[in-house]
């Protein structure tokens, strides 16, 4: 779990909304790459530098929107128990899941401090494409690497590696256990739990 924090973490400080005006469809590395300002500009606009409050938060959440599929990153992250959820389950799902990656971010990115971002060109294999880079301060570089899929609203996110973890995998290890004992319902409780004690954190 500790691991898929840092995860997201460096998830969240990767992206953003894209500032440019882009005519026509963003490639898979402007959708990555041309977000980075939006979300720096958002945390370095705090009053308090040291948390990230309610109004931070919004912004974040409108930075991100559309760029990442929690859809498919739920359905990635619950495995075969995912095909037997009717649809409002998933969709119920899909929210919860939002909200853990939300709380989670926004709590972490307190402590960015300038961090520099820089990002290779993509690669593609039919309908998907992965972005490689790196998150670099003074001390290390972190090596990131996006997976996205062609969607009908354009490329998105649905999978991020950092230091060649990735964050989709994680879930699914830390949800597989929860699942054998208690099934989708118990994990969902277990998820609004979580998302509860992140909120009074926050």
């Amino acid at each position: 779990m500790k691991q898929m924090m840092r995860s997201v973490t460096v998830f969240l400080l990767m992206m953003g909304f894209s500032s440019l005006a882009i005519a026509e469809e963003a490639t898979p590395k402007q959708v990555v790459a041309s977000t980075i300002e939006s979300i720096i500009a958002v945390l370095e606009a705090r009053d308090d530098k040291t948390k990230v409050n309610d109004s931070d938060r919004e912004g974040i959440r409108q930075v991100v929107k559309g760029k990442f599929d929690y859809r498919e990153m739920s359905r990635r992250s619950v495995g075969k128990p995912w095909r037997k959820m009717d649809e409002s389950k998933k969709t119920e799902f899909t929210e919860l899941f939002r909200q853990v990656l939300e709380f989670s971010y926004g709590n972490q990115l307190a402590g960015y401090k300038g961090q520099k971002v820089v990002f290779e060109d993509a690669e593609f294999k039919k309908d998907k494409a992965r972005v490689k880079g790196a998150v670099i301060d003074s001390r290390k570089s972190i090596p990131m690497e996006y997976r996205l899929h062609q969607t009908d609203s354009g490329w998105q996110v649905y999978d991020i590696k950092i230091e060649g973890v990735s964050l989709v995998t994680t879930f699914r290890k830390d949800f597989k256990s929860i699942l054998k004992r208690q099934g989708i319902d118990g994990l969902m409780a277990t998820l609004q739990k979580k998302v509860e004690k992140l909120k009074a954190k926050g």
